[in-house]
């Protein structure tokens, strides 16, 4: 078992500033889960980014609490008698944050760009014959046949979200990251005040024009009640907790389950649950580069997981915030099927693990674990992976480097001695793996999909079939076979289900549930 971080004590706070809520400019100061090596949200599914592109940029479509689309920059919609033409109206008012009018044909160039790099984009674009724009206010979008999942495809919550940019920034390639971040939502990147691995701020956009409607998730106003948000990146569990409870900052995304007791003790302090849909562990194999390119090699990895340790040692011993489930799609939703693959079923351990490894021609090839260190709740994971490894005979290197050194070598194909990788840990919200239309872990679409590259025509077809399954059995049936397809194959290895905890100060109010820390809402009391 992995030892997880003790508690340094409530004197190890940060010398940040003054308490924002007292100072001329109120400012909300935040802690994310990491840092953000990353600004185009697009290019790369790392939560902490999605995170920024929700300050600063704003969707067609959003998802509410119920987990509806509803209408965000779009004020309407029409479809065509035979379902092959959409219309998207523009609400009136919408402006990026150069000044320019947002138009039809930066919709069309964004959602194109995404399309290319989205799981659930990718499908859509598959009917898509045009993404054109009929007028200034109107995005017209023509199929060569019916989609109806279509407004939750780009209403859809999650990595990547299907945000809106300028043309002239969303006609870059979908492989190279966006570097000039113009949005038109409720906050502003300040560039010249940005200092990766230290500081992110954000300037409240007075020409947001917020719709009328509550804020529901993704989904309502988003209006800004602060002025100026600041992320401070505070790798150290205890020393973000301290600041916390100085109140050197008023938000925690994700403070370490030791350090929860001490912060409920504090009675200017608040904690709960905020994404109230979970978040699920993964590890991901590169598929393309040896030893992950054969199938039996990833089936004893499979077979060597614990997933008990795993969430032991990031959530402790409270089952109440954590569960296995070795589905890859959520446990406790219509899909979340358990024991569907044969790989699964019991004894599973290192003995049957080490006897899988040995008949399935593994040759000693060096197995390269990217790992951050500054991740609470992925850095132990790396280090029980390189353990249980080593324990049934394979070639370990534990890489070991701060998240966003992670973040850019997980894109690398090339083999392990020339800069690649053959394993990293992740997690994100449920929500992005609800079923097979949005999931990232089912698909098999090569290397056009996400980082570990698992190829499936197969896989593809199932997609396609659920997509067209005309009852709700059918799609059971399509979804059950596609998930132990996925797991026969290791496409993915869940690691568990979990919940995080978010810490803030009673001096502010009006957080927002959803699938991430949205910065709407949030406002002093």
């Amino acid at each position: 078992m992995m030892h997880r971080r003790t508690l340094l004590g409530a004197g190890a706070g940060l010398a940040l500033a003054a308490p924002a809520l007292s100072q001329r400019t109120p400012t909300l100061r935040f802690v994310p889960q990491a840092n953000l090596a990353a600004l185009d949200p697009i290019w790369t599914t790392a939560i902490v980014t999605q995170m920024h592109g929700y300050h600063v940029y704003d969707t067609l479509y959003a998802l509410d609490t119920r987990l509806q689309p509803q209408p965000q920059m779009a004020a309407g919609h029409e479809t065509s008698a035979d379902g092959r033409v959409w219309r998207i109206t523009l609400r009136d008012g919408l402006r990026f944050h150069d000044g320019e009018p947002v138009r039809a044909t930066d919709c069309a160039a964004s959602l194109a760009r995404w399309a290319r790099r989205d799981p659930f984009g990718q499908i859509l674009a598959a009917a898509v014959e045009e993404w054109r724009a009929a007028g200034d206010r109107v995005l017209e979008i023509r199929l060569t046949r019916p989609f109806p999942l279509l407004l939750e495809a780009l209403a859809k919550p999650d990595a990547n979200v299907p945000f809106i940019m300028p043309e002239r920034l969303a006609r870059t390639d979908a492989n190279t990251q966006v570097t000039e971040v113009v949005g038109s939502g409720p906050y502003r990147f300040a560039r010249g005040e940005f200092v990766s691995g230290s500081r992110v701020v954000y300037a409240k956009n007075d020409g947001y024009v917020p719709r009328g409607e509550p804020n529901d998730g993704a989904a309502g106003a988003k209006v800004a009640h602060f002025p100026r948000i600041e992320w401070h990146i505070l790798p150290d569990p205890a020393t973000a907790a301290a600041a916390l409870q100085a109140g050197e900052v008023e938000w925690l995304e994700q403070p370490l389950s030791d350090l929860i007791p001490t912060l409920q003790r504090n009675r200017n302090i608040e904690v709960g649950v905020l994404n109230e849909a979970g978040l699920m562990s993964v590890m991901r194999l590169n598929h393309l580069q040896p030893p992950f390119n054969n199938p039996r090699v990833r089936q004893a990895v499979a077979l060597a997981v614990d997933q008990s340790e795993y969430m032991r040692s990031t959530l402790g011993e409270d089952r109440s915030v954590w569960r296995e489930c070795r589905s890859l799609f959520p446990c406790g939703t219509p899909f979340g099927v358990e024991d569907l693959s044969a790989l699964n079923a019991p004894p599973r351990g290192l003995d049957r693990a080490r006897a899988a490894l040995a008949a399935s021609g593994y040759n000693g090839e060096r197995v390269v674990i990217i790992n951050p260190t500054d991740f609470p709740l992925i850095a132990p994971h790396g280090q029980i992976t390189a353990d249980r490894l080593r324990r049934i005979g394979m070639n370990v290197e534990l890489a070991e480097t701060d998240w966003g050194t992670v973040v850019q070598r997980r894109v690398r194909t090339e083999p392990v001695e020339r800069g690649g990788w053959s394993i990293f840990h992740t997690f994100g919200s449920s929500l992005a793996y609800l079923n097979p239309a949005v999931s990232s872990l089912v698909k098999g679409p090569g290397a056009s999909g996400w980082f570990g590259w698992w190829e499936n025509a197969r896989a593809g077809e199932l997609v396609q079939a659920w997509l067209d399954a005309p009852d709700a059995a059918l799609q059971a049936s399509l979804a059950n076979e596609l998930n132990r397809l996925a797991q026969d194959e290791v496409a993915t290895i869940p690691l568990g289900q979990f919940y995080a905890r978010n810490a803030w100060r009673r001096s502010i109010t009006g957080l927002v549930k959803g699938s991430m820390p949205y910065p709407w809402g949030v406002r002093p009391v």
